[in-house]
């Protein structure tokens, strides 16, 4: 039988593109047109990257640090990420125990690539990031989503963890501080869902900790294996400098884990990209071992915002926002506002309908609720200046006035 040369592969195939950048793609697009957005959906600091790391990446270019590098990051790096983990979350690990890729997706994707078999799940609580069930899909494998509802505050309980545990589990995916929510798990729930991991050897854990810097209110962050130690041989803690250094473009993600995963995950990065940039690999090193006063004022400055934000969103007919913990996402419940129209005719029937208006009508750019797992609600990103944040939730606030019933 003869084979379109235009056939994919099927797992790519079935895969969906990046509803955050779906939606930054027509935010480019307005844009070209002449059209002033306010976007709030890219999930990306506003801050230049901090001085001392920029000028570490200058001074590694002209000291001659542009060749390849050992696949799983320079050793430099490498102490440096081992020294984070030890210090920041009490992990005893030292540099041979981790491993560095281009990018924290990277590090995701390499372990679930690296493991993952046809008839195999990942368990993904809903909300997720959108990546999730996209990288699953990509590896062939499937995803057992469990929906995390506000009634849980967004997030996994010890019960539904023991109910979607099955003969097919391979792994459990924890983020925390949660892209899109910014719910933020605490010791006693972590240690609640590992006493249920306890029971169930064969599950690995994969702990996307990428918001840990931004928490809010004075909590404590955790991760899980800091809290349950015994899970610490089966557990990826996977990290990165792209959200609390202000360093999305340089492209550093880094774990830890058991040598087994950490060695397959190498394997594979050396047959995809080799190591990462040299010079964001410098950059990184100067990042975790220099000042950190930029970390506490970013910290600030973001949940400064989320007070603005959840303010002025609870104040919006239509709309309801719990007060997120961590990350710099408001995850506002739209759910009021369906079935009815928007004062530009548009009937809203889906949270992507109350987006797509919005971005029409108030021009406002937000991302769907849907797109990480749980309609009837909108992602809002507050990473802007606090001056484009209020004028974008009191655009929201003018459009959510004009909604009438049908």
């Amino acid at each position: 039988m003869k084979r379109d040369v235009q056939t994919l592969n099927r797992h790519l195939a079935a895969a969906q593109p990046s509803a955050t950048y779906r939606v930054m793609d027509r935010v480019a697009e307005r844009r070209k047109q002449g059209v002033s957005i306010l976007s709030l959906c890219a999930g990306e600091p506003d801050f230049d990257t901090p001085r001392h790391i920029r000028e570490a990446a200058i001074a590694a270019i002209e000291s001659g640090h542009t060749r390849y590098t050992q696949v799983a990051g320079l050793r430099s790096l490498r102490e440096a990420v081992a020294e984070k983990f030890r210090d920041e979350n009490g992990l005893s690990v030292n540099w041979q125990d981790t491993h560095v890729s281009s990018g924290g997706k990277q590090v995701i994707f390499n372990a679930l690539a690296a493991t993952l078999n046809e008839a195999d799940e990942v368990i993904i609580p809903a909300p997720y990031w959108v990546s999730y069930p996209e990288i699953v899909q990509l590896c062939g494998a499937r995803s057992r989503i469990v929906p995390c509802g506000a009634e849980h505050s967004f997030k996994l309980t010890a019960d539904a963890l023991r109910e979607a545990i099955g003969p097919h589990t391979r792994w459990l995916i924890l983020n925390s501080p949660s892209n899109p929510t910014g719910a933020v798990y605490s010791r006693e729930e972590l240690h609640a869902l590992a006493q249920v991991l306890l029971e169930h050897p064969q599950v690995l854990i994969l702990a996307d900790d990428i918001y840990e810097h931004l928490i809010f209110d004075g909590r404590r962050f955790y991760t899980l294996a800091q809290v349950e130690p015994r899970l610490a041989e089966r557990t990826l803690t996977m990290n990165g400098v792209s959200k609390a250094y202000a360093m999305t473009g340089w492209r550093i993600g880094f774990a830890t884990g058991p040598r087994w995963l950490l060695q397959a995950m190498e394997k594979l990065q050396g047959q995809q990209t080799s190591g990462a940039c040299s010079i964001s690999q410098h950059a990184a090193v100067a990042a975790l071992r220099g000042p950190k006063d930029f970390l506490d004022e970013s910290r600030q400055v973001f949940e400064r915002r989320r007070n603005l934000m959840v303010g002025l969103l609870n104040d919006t007919p239509g709309l309801r926002c719990a007060v997120p913990q961590g990350a710099f996402y408001a995850f506002a419940d739209c759910a009021a506002l369906l079935g009815k129209r928007s004062a530009g005719g548009r009937v809203l029937n889906s949270d992507e309908d109350v987006v797509q208006a919005l971005l029409d009508e108030a021009r406002v750019a937000v991302v769907p609720g849907s797109a990480f797992g749980l309609a009837g609600y909108i992602r809002i990103a507050y990473a802007v200046d606090d001056a484009s944040l209020k004028t974008a939730c009191i655009a929201i606030r003018q459009f959510c006035h004009g909604v009438r019933a049908l």
